[in-house]
């Protein structure tokens, strides 16, 4: 009988922080077999440090490629890139090693997903600061998966969480910066991208709000005019080609309508506008995704959490609920290409 889970590659995120614990202690009881066939990519020392931080057991059965992987016993395949030595690098702070080896290790999987190999890439937290100063010289993991996969158009960070698909007109960019970069084309560019990415996860239709910049939504141009001179008419763009959005309507309540069923995601018009209602909302349950590659990733919404690491009660909710849901846009991959 044919396997038709899909095959992700997970990998251990920053090893000084939660990733190693919340990656043994998913995988240790197949808790996630049903969905997906789990190969890990990293060193093994590390993901064994983290079972002992978890405190479960772990056999894990070394294999050179995902595709030399079989699921048909309690070991775990895991691509053992013997890359990471972890009792060398400090525990529970951001270190420039631990950065640049976390991102060869994702540099490693994205090879797997490019040749075919896995279907989709889920990963840990890490550390965006250590990455930068390890070499891997961008703001965000986001922008380096786009350059290691040669990625031309749009792309971003999207936040998922019970249903609802974040997404914002800016990212990981100073708030100064993120103003000046409120631009009519760069709002319909995201709002491209977020109805187009809610549609291959399965939403025929997605309704998307638009928060505004300022308080008040502007108070009618008493506070800032960029709500009537640069958001509404972007929205009305969109919506007159065919996109289900409205707004802009004021970022203090537009979160609580969409909760409450309103509407599928939030256009922000900037990072923490978006984050902090989402967080508050459900912090171990938040995933991300990266928008508009052409390869599947996901990861909690949360970061590495150093001030807890090998304490054992790191939870894995965020990291399971990623998973599946790459299991899902992979399985919805499928269908739109059949």
């Amino acid at each position: 009988m044919q396997d038709d889970r899909p095959v992700i590659a997970l990998t251990p995120g920053d090893c000084t922080g939660i990733g190693p614990e919340l990656v043994a202690r998913i995988v240790h009881d197949g808790r996630l077999a049903e969905v997906a066939r789990i190969v890990l990519v990293g060193d093994a020392r590390v993901i064994e440090r983290g079972a002992r931080f978890a405190g479960v057991e772990l056999t894990l059965a070394p294999v050179e490629s995902p595709a030399k992987a079989t699921f048909d016993g309690d070991a775990v395949p895991i691509v053992d890139l013997g890359n990471i030595d972890p009792d060398a690098l400090p525990l529970g702070e951001p270190d420039p090693t631990s950065g640049r080896l976390t991102g060869d290790t994702l540099a490693r999987a994205i090879e797997f997903a490019r040749a075919g190999k896995v279907d989709a890439i889920s990963f840990a937290p890490l550390n965006k600061r250590a990455m930068f100063l390890g070499g891997w010289e961008f703001p965000d993991e986001h922008k380096m998966f786009a350059h290691l996969l040669a990625h031309e158009g749009p792309f971003s960070e999207m936040n998922v969480l019970e249903g609802q698909w974040m997404t914002r007109v800016t990212s990981h960019v100073s708030l100064r910066e993120a103003v000046d970069q409120i631009t009519g084309p760069n709002i319909c560019r995201a709002l491209q991208l977020a109805h187009d990415t809610m549609r291959k996860a399965g939403i025929e239709t997605p309704r998307i709000a638009v928060a505004a910049l300022n308080p008040h939504n502007g108070e009618g141009g008493l506070f800032g005019r960029e709500e009537i001179e640069i958001i509404r008419p972007a929205v009305e763009e969109m919506a007159a080609k065919g996109i289900d959005c409205t707004g802009p309507f004021p970022s203090d309540t537009v979160y609580l309508k969409a909760f409450a069923g309103e509407f599928d995601s939030v256009l922000a018009m900037y990072h923490d506008q978006g984050q902090i209602a989402t967080k508050l909302r459900g912090f171990n349950k938040g995933v991300t995704v990266t928008a508009g590659l052409e390869t599947i990733f996901t990861t909690p919404a949360h970061g590495t959490a150093y001030d807890i690491v090998g304490q054992g009660k790191a939870d894995t909710g965020a990291s399971e609920t990623a998973l599946r849901l790459a299991a899902t846009l992979v399985r919805q991959k499928a269908r739109a290409a059949a």
